[in-house]
């Protein structure tokens, strides 16, 4: 049986799909349906049963979770980076992953987990070093001390353990998100509602738009989740990205030139996000393609056509 938390969200109900697409329904997903309309990320495809949150956290704190387990896909977590209760996104990021990766090595399974480029926050080198990691936000500390605490026990793991620093994902599956969807999603949205593209003013050193940051297709962040929960034994921490960022104007255009229209509007950069802003971001993939992988990344331009088709079709 495999193990998707999250699995009724972004990249793990497309983790789940992946699975089904290679014959295998011994899914069980963990989520929290609170936000019930997540239920259609997973409406067609096939899991064998599902538990909330709360119900696993109970049984691992219990030890009373006792489920043979081929691989854990660890997708879960509070991704909201404006989120200001650093005890909420500590435990749900922090240490209910602890008990979920102590389970994975007490069994010997592989451990697949969802960090996140956020813990390099002001830093513009990626490189997977300590040097580099210096977050903006309680999100990007909570994945750093996550990460942290798996550099710790790897030496003595004897299973895979990995975790997979993502970049910008976006896809299908991702309207869920409100806020913190991608800004290929909002900009989508915003075409969609206004005909404006909405992007904020210069800041950080860059012109009007000229933000740039590694967008990466949900479809290559499942291919990367799959090939480390395959295979020999791999322990580490990868980033997943396209080794190349991109201008958020890049992505209006984009989306203006398949949709046949609109405009960009430029607006104020928001005080709020003063000294919390990765204005630059862009994935070093030199760990990731020693590790073995070799699949090239779906380009911006391909990637956003896929999700207007997609996303035209609801």
């Amino acid at each position: 049986m495999y193990l998707v938390t999250g699995g009724a969200g972004f990249i793990g109900s497309h983790i789940v799909r992946a699975l089904n697409d290679r014959g295998i329904t011994e899914i069980t997903v963990v989520d929290d349906l609170t936000q019930c309309s997540r239920f259609a990320n997973l409406a067609d495809c096939r899991i064998v049963d599902y538990l909330d949150r709360s119900e696993l956290r109970g049984q691992l704190d219990a030890g009373t979770f006792t489920a043979a387990v081929k691989a854990i896909f660890h997708q879960g977590a509070c991704t909201d980076t404006m989120e200001t209760d650093g005890r909420y996104m500590m435990d749900n990021n922090f240490t209910f992953s602890k008990a979920l990766l102590q389970f994975a090595l007490t069994c010997r399974v592989p451990f697949i987990y969802a960090s996140s480029a956020a813990t390099y926050g002001a830093s513009p080198v990626t490189r997977i070093d300590p040097a580099n990691e210096r977050p903006l936000n309680v999100y990007g500390y909570s994945k750093l001390a996550f990460d942290q605490h798996v550099r710790h026990v790897l030496p003595a793991a004897g299973s895979t353990v990995v975790g997979l620093r993502y970049f910008n994902v976006y896809g299908p599956n991702e309207a869920h998100k409100g806020r913190m969807a991608s800004m290929v999603y909002q900009i989508y949205r915003q075409l969609s509602q206004t005909g404006k593209a909405r992007l904020f003013e210069g800041s950080g050193g860059y012109g009007n738009g000229e933000q740039r940051r590694d967008f990466v297709f949900v479809g290559d962040v499942v291919k990367v989740n799959l090939f480390f929960a395959e295979g020999p034994v791999r322990k580490g921490i990868f980033n997943v990205g396209t080794g190349r960022s991109r201008s958020f104007n890049d992505i209006a255009r984009t989306l203006i030139k398949l949709r046949g229209g609109g405009e960009i509007e430029y607006i104020p950069f928001p005080r709020e996000l003063e000294g919390k802003y990765q204005s630059f971001t862009e994935a070093d993939l030199s760990e990731l393609h020693e590790s073995g992988y070799t699949e090239p990344f779906t380009g911006l331009e391909e990637g956003i056509a896929q999700c207007v088709k997609a996303w035209s079709a609801q």
